[in-house]
């Protein structure tokens, strides 16, 4: 009776498969530590692990280690560009505002000399003009001179002086100020006094007229009246007295008074 190989499940595997088998069970043992244990010297040299710097992992870490220090580094610089334009910023604002404030202090200081200049100015102006001082009667000169003595005067004195002046001839004040006496003034007929800018008194007497009233405001060479021999007086002329008040008695010397504002007595 012939026999015949049996197939199906039955069937012996192959060599091959047999030897796939076998590999694939010493992977197992190996895997689970069993094989490590029970293989010689050199199998066990052959399936040592790989060194870690040959693992695909440590390149990995290495690489985003390297990323990350590139990434804070980008943002430090960034962070230190934003400073720096920060400060740069600040800096421009700050020197900006200083420009600012020494300009509108050169403004303020070229607005004050512009108004002391003025000021300056005017008052130079108002000095000359109350500086300015003329004779009284125009063209004429002193027929009688000052503290001259004579029966004629009841000090015993002459307390003025006295410019020739034909009757009706124009006075005028000798520099500005204010009337403040215009009337009858006893010996010395129809006087007027005037108060001066400077504080000083003039006096005009013997005046056939008068132009002017108390409280009003004359400049140099205004008219006030005109000569005449009113009051005591022996013929037409003005007197002229020049004083620190606006009494009589407080006389000074007229023509000491004239040259010092820059009359030609």
């Amino acid at each position: 009776m012939a026999f015949t190989r049996a197939t199906g499940k039955h069937r012996a595997p192959s060599r091959m498969t047999c030897r796939g088998a076998k590999a694939v069970g010493i992977a197992t043992l190996a895997t689970a530590g069993v094989i490590g244990s029970l293989a010689s010297p050199a199998l066990a040299a052959d399936t040592e692990a790989p060194a870690a710097g040959d693992t695909g992992l440590s390149q990995i870490i290495a690489i985003e280690g390297g990323l990350a220090a590139r990434i804070e580094a980008q943002a430090d610089a960034q962070r230190h560009q934003a400073a720096e334009a920060k400060a740069e910023a600040e800096a421009k604002a700050k020197a900006r505002k200083k420009a600012e404030a020494k300009k509108k202090a050169e403004a303020a200081a070229r607005a004050e000399e512009a108004r002391e200049s003025r000021a300056r100015a005017a008052r130079s102006a108002e000095r000359a003009r109350l500086g300015t001082f003329r004779l009284p009667v125009a063209g004429s000169y002193v027929s009688t001179g000052y503290e001259s003595s004579g029966s004629l005067w009841s000090s015993g004195s002459h307390s003025g002086i006295d410019f020739h002046a034909a009757s009706g001839t124009p006075v005028v004040a000798v520099g500005g100020g204010t009337v403040v006496e215009a009337g009858w003034g006893g010996a010395y007929g129809n006087n007027i006094v005037l108060r001066m800018s400077d504080g000083t008194y003039t006096q005009y007497g013997h005046l056939s007229s008068i132009d002017v009233s108390v409280g009003q405001s004359v400049d140099v060479g205004h008219r006030i009246g005109l000569s005449g021999a009113t009051g005591n007086a022996t013929g037409p002329h003005l007197h002229f007295e020049a004083r620190t008040t606006p009494s009589y008695g407080s006389d000074m010397d007229p023509v000491a008074y004239l040259r010092a504002h820059g009359v030609s007595v």
